[in-house]
């Protein structure tokens, strides 16, 4: 799976759409149990590769806590993480001090 050339709209978009898998213990109230069993350790392996570094890793923490756990499935782990990576996180410019 390579992301790293994604366009940011595009991993949007896979973000809702893995959101949407993580609300089948709402909507699928009978076997959402077994799909969290399933889904929190791909959960997490999906936000790593979407993510790269350390924001990638917590990501996927996050991510797999938050689908293992009974209750938390509505939080949208995978579309906060695209808005922070992309909207809240500042770009750090590199600046060059000459030192006489």
């Amino acid at each position: 799976m390579n992301l790293e050339n994604t366009n940011k709209y595009k991993i949007l978009a896979a973000s809702i759409i893995f959101d949407a898998v993580g609300y089948a213990s709402f909507i699928l109230p009978g076997i959402g149990e077994f799909t969290d069993v399933i889904w929190a350790p791909a959960s997490a392996y999906i936000m790593t590769k979407l993510y790269k570094g350390n924001a990638g890793k917590v990501g996927a923490a996050i991510s797999f806590i938050e689908e293992a756990m009974p209750g938390l499935d509505v939080v949208p782990t995978f579309t906060l993480m695209c808005l922070y990576t992309y909207v809240f996180k500042s770009k750090t410019k590199e600046t060059i001090i000459d030192v006489n």
